[in-house]
């Protein structure tokens, strides 16, 4: 039966692994890269109508998460509490080791936000440096409005600095024992309080839709592999199917059997 080598145990190890990678190719990979290059346009275009744009009150955007307003240019009227400051470590702005300053603002009667008062280079290569001195009035900030980061790992001190990993306003706000709004605010160049401000991101559309289409045709490849074999060995002429049909057990041969045989035959 010319279909008989497809129950091979190597065949069909060999057909789980070409559908299972071309499937995670054709329904993982592939729309996770194609997710990635529509948060990258989404990105660009958010950032790129926040700067022709003149900013917000703050108030307008309070009952609206972060996340759908990202890169909004709002303006922030309250004050400072340096008392609840943190620093968030192990960041890298423009490919150099960075602190970013984070502290808590009092709204003008409203909540407290996390305000992101822009980075600062490390001494030494690990120590936080001595941070600008806040404003003690009442300000008001322009600054863009931020999604948070989601590590949750608790705040601890170093150095005579609170430190956390991530820019997350629960996170600052646990140590602190405030309560905090959900999500950040990044101060823009000029601002009271700043240190070095952040840059914008990069407005590339990146390399995610290439990447994409790359693991389509991987996955594509893979299966056409998997059916220009599987023709070949049902065709005659197939070498595991030849293989299959004219395999003939031998039975390997005892010592005894073997000088037997050498003792009987004839001498030369």
């Amino acid at each position: 039966m010319r279909l008989k080598f497809l129950l091979q145990p190597g065949w069909l190890a060999l057909t789980l692994v070409v559908w299972v990678f071309a499937g995670a190719c054709f329904t993982l990979l592939a729309p996770w890269q194609f997710n990635r290059d529509s948060e990258r346009e989404a990105q660009n275009h958010a950032v790129t109508s926040s700067v022709g744009t003149d900013p917000v009150p703050v108030t307008t955007l309070l009952d609206r998460p972060n996340a759908d307003v990202e890169w909004q240019r709002v303006t922030l009227t309250g004050r400072y509490l340096p008392e609840g400051q943190a620093v968030a470590r192990l960041r890298t702005v423009q490919g150099e080791a960075a602190f970013e300053v984070l502290t808590p603002f009092q709204l003008t009667g409203g909540p407290i936000v996390l305000v992101d008062r822009g980075y600062v280079r490390p001494v030494n290569g690990i120590k936080v440096p001595e941070l600008k001195a806040v404003p003690t009035d009442e300000v008001t900030l322009v600054a863009l409005a931020r999604r948070e980061e989601s590590d949750q790992r608790d705040a601890f001190q170093e150095d005579q600095h609170r430190q956390v990993y991530s820019v997350n306003s629960a996170v600052v706000g646990r140590a602190a024992g405030l309560e905090i709004r959900p999500g950040y605010f990044q101060l823009t160049e000029g601002q009271p309080g700043v240190e070095e401000s952040l840059p914008l991101p990069k407005l590339d559309a990146g390399p995610f839709f290439s990447y994409a289409l790359q693991w389509i045709a991987f996955g594509a490849m893979a299966l056409a592999g998997w059916l220009y074999f599987t023709v070949r060995e049902v065709r005659p002429g197939g070498a595991l199917r030849e293989q299959d049909e004219g395999k003939t057990k031998v039975r390997r041969r005892s010592v005894a059997e073997q000088l037997a045989e050498d003792e009987a035959a004839p001498a030369r």
